[in-house]
């Protein structure tokens, strides 16, 4: 069996060592070389051409994002940044899923011995999601810049008729942030389910808030469904809707995990199916596993419109997949026709 080879870049010895002790602890995966920066990090991946790279955020000489920027821009490789729970290293990583890296794993806050081995499992599950996934060299074209706001979704209060949901996972924010940046000011209420640590939800909506013409936060329990607003699960919690009359609102809570998530896609779609039926449209966006197929079929047999991200924009097709082989896409989309497709069926 051909292993998965591992480049640990982490100015931390202690670090170094546990993530060489536990990524080892997997027969498929082999760390080749662990280094404490990113100028010695460049030379071992020439020297030892590795398959997927932990990163940690801050590090002397070269902080993580100057480096991920050359790395994508030169040499693309798969990378799982490496992050302490803290606003600016939330706020950080999150650039660094727009720059390229593919997954984060989060750093606990204290403890960090029994922390970090207790989470070994998911460490080693990133890695190889990493492994499989699809990177792309970094595009330097500049983006436009973001239009004006108007009014809407601004905290006027008004009903919505029709709702976009939308599940995500491996690569999600990028793709995500994508969509959302084509909704016009007055684009139908939209909630988002997106797998990632808790903590990260509010950064990555405040990123969203400010890069978008809607307005986007971290749903609460109980925020209406609004048209020009975007309402992204908290992260460790389910998110669901829920209708009374004309009012679309969202429910937060904290049953099991679903397909081994918290939140799940399953739970989001589930709950449109049953509550809006045809007023509502699901899209499935990039993630490894099934999470979201079974749900989105429930919306599909319930008359929405459904979407699936295609094979060849997506960084991880598992979750896509899923769902066009359960039967409950009713189109497969680039990711970059996603948005213009929502916004046609939607004015």
């Amino acid at each position: 069996m051909e292993k998965i080879k591992v480049l640990v870049v982490d100015d931390s010895a202690l670090m170094r060592k546990l993530l060489q002790q536990l990524l080892s602890l997997a027969p498929d995966i082999e760390v080749i070389a662990t280094t404490p920066d990113p100028f010695l990090a460049w030379e071992q991946i020439k020297k030892t051409r590795p398959d997927v790279i932990t990163l940690d955020v801050e590090m002397p000489r070269m902080d993580g994002l100057s480096f991920l920027t050359k790395l994508m821009s030169h040499y693309p490789l798969p990378v799982v940044m490496v992050s302490s729970l803290t606003q600016a290293n939330c706020e950080t990583s999150l650039r660094a899923l727009e720059l390229g890296a593919v997954e984060l794993f989060a750093k606990p806050a204290s403890n960090v011995l029994n922390g970090i081995t207790a989470a070994a499992g998911e460490l080693i599950e990133k890695v190889r999601i990493a492994a499989g996934a699809q990177v792309k060299k970094l595009s330097t074209t500049p983006r436009p810049p973001r239009a004006a706001r108007t009014g809407l979704g601004s905290g006027v209060v008004r009903t919505t008729h029709q709702v976009i949901a939308i599940g995500a996972s491996t690569g999600g924010t990028a793709a995500i942030r994508a969509l959302l940046e084509s909704f016009p000011p007055d684009a139908p209420g939209t909630v988002v389910v997106q797998h990632m640590p808790e903590r990260f939800t509010a950064a990555f909506a405040q990123r969203l808030d400010g890069l978008c013409q809607i307005r986007v936060s971290e749903a609460q329990h109980g925020d209406r469904v609004l048209p020009g607003h975007a309402l992204i699960a908290p992260g460790g919690r389910h998110l669901a809707v829920v209708r009374s009359g004309a009012v679309c609102s969202v429910v937060i809570e904290d049953s099991p995990p679903i397909n081994r998530h918290r939140p799940s896609v399953d739970v989001l779609f589930r709950s449109c199916a049953r509550q809006l039926g045809r007023n509502a449209i699901g899209v499935i966006l990039t993630g490894m596993g099934d999470d979201g197929a079974a749900g989105l079929k429930e919306m599909r047999d319930a008359g929405a419109h459904t979407i699936a991200q295609d094979e060849a924009t997506s960084v991880v097709f598992g979750m896509p997949r899923q769902a066009i082989e359960a039967g409950a896409a009713v189109e497969v989309l680039a990711l970059g026709a996603i948005g213009p497709a929502l916004v046609s069926r939607t004015s």
